[in-house]
């Protein structure tokens, strides 16, 4: 090995752990909340030295900023150090079968903004982002990455959308119209019931949780797992792909052409066919509807409580399975509520196999449609936070 070679390598193990720690500093800053330099060093196992340096670059970069002092345990009072939202921000977008989303995230984790409509086309995804890229992403903000949630098995390069059974979108011309609306930006593809489940265990209902399962309530049913705030993906990345279980009515049709698939049963269609009325433009405003004639309606109420059983029939596999301490649901089970969780819960605690199991708490999202799109938005800062990518660049 020449001379140049090995100082060429020296610098690029140099250049890298740099990042890496950069990353720890801002993974953090995240977790704890503005802190002291002492505070970090002793949470990244950092030297104050060090964290000092990192402190100093990110200011001079406005990622971080001093707070007014408070008193240390000696000496002169110690400076938290905050994150800022004002400069690097994210973008997360979903596609799904009838509603658009995406929402604006900034560094210190701070929704800037978010947005859905009706429309399921790739043309219907591409006008949204360019509306929250023009109106929100300003000529002083840095995009550090966009990430696009789908109701597709993604494999786990993040980026190849392997199978989409209720989605007709032309992939590679998508993915080029997103590329040529940031370039120069990572663009990544995930799971949209991943990327929810990120969202719900950073923001929503399940924060503090060390183990939990998010199921989606759309056309499609899917889940997320997350243990310890880190998704589980599996081998190839497909972890999580709950709707096509043989779970529920082995004669209902499902859209990926099987029959007796759990998506068959509660997915949105079903739910409808259920209570025998119509979807809406989107799917809060449908449940909404369906919430609305339930409070009047018993034949309604009939129907949601046989979803609800099936719900808990298929949640009590995964339970087995998985262990869970908490499964957050999503999209239309967050607003019917106990009008099917109730019964979920009921057939839960009829299936648990043995009375050592314990149930897992039931709770529903509180981060709304936009749960995908906001998670999507937070692995957007994932490569910065893991220091993958230079945020000083």
């Amino acid at each position: 090995m020449s001379d140049t070679e090995g100082l060429r390598r020296s610098a690029s193990g140099t250049e890298g752990l740099r990042r890496a720690n950069t990353g720890a500093v801002l993974r953090a800053l995240r977790e704890l909340g503005p802190s002291t330099r002492s505070e970090l060093a002793t949470h990244t196992g950092l030297a104050k030295a060090t964290v000092g340096v990192i402190v100093a670059d990110l200011e001079a970069a406005r990622a971080v900023a001093e707070e007014g002092s408070r008193p240390g345990v000696r000496g002169r009072p110690g400076r938290p150090v905050a994150l800022r939202g004002d400069r690097f921000v994210s973008l997360g977008l979903e596609l799904n079968v009838d509603y658009v989303s995406a929402v604006v995230l900034d560094l210190a984790g701070d929704i800037v903004s978010t947005t859905s409509r009706a429309g399921g086309t790739s043309d219907d995804l591409s006008d949204l982002a360019r509306s929250a890229l023009d109106e929100h992403v300003g000529a002083d903000d840095v995009l550090v990455g966009t990430t696009l949630a789908v109701p597709a098995l993604v494999r786990a390069d993040d980026r190849t959308v392997a199978w989409a059974p209720n989605l007709r979108v032309e992939w590679a011309d998508l993915a080029d119209a997103l590329g040529s609306l940031v370039p120069d930006v990572r663009v990544g593809v995930s799971n949209d019931a991943n990327c929810a489940a990120y969202a719900e265990s950073h923001h929503g209902a399940a924060r503090g949780a060390s183990h939990a399962l998010y199921v989606t309530g759309t056309v499609g049913i899917g889940a997320g797992i997350v243990q310890d705030g880190e998704l589980v993906r599996g081998g190839a990345g497909f972890a999580g792909e709950v709707g096509h279980m043989a779970v529920g009515d082995s004669t209902a049709l499902c859209g990926c052409g099987r029959r007796g698939c759990w998506e068959a049963s509660i997915g949105m269609k079903a739910m409808l066919a259920a209570v025998d009325m119509s979807e809406l433009d989107t799917p809060l405003r449908t449940a909404e509807a369906v919430a609305e004639r339930a409070a009047t309606d018993a034949s309604v109420r009939d129907g949601l409580e046989r979803v609800g059983r099936d719900v808990g029939l298929g949640i009590a596999v995964l339970s087995t399975v998985l262990d869970p301490e908490v499964v957050v649901m999503g999209g239309y089970f967050a607003v019917l509520g106990d009008l099917v969780l109730e019964p979920a819960r009921r057939t839960l605690d009829e299936r648990l196999v043995s009375a050592a199991q314990v149930r897992p708490e039931l709770r529903t999202s509180t981060l709304g449609i936009e749960a995908a799109a906001l998670g999507a938005a937070e692995q957007s800062f994932g490569p910065v936070l893991l220091g993958e990518v230079d945020l000083l660049a």
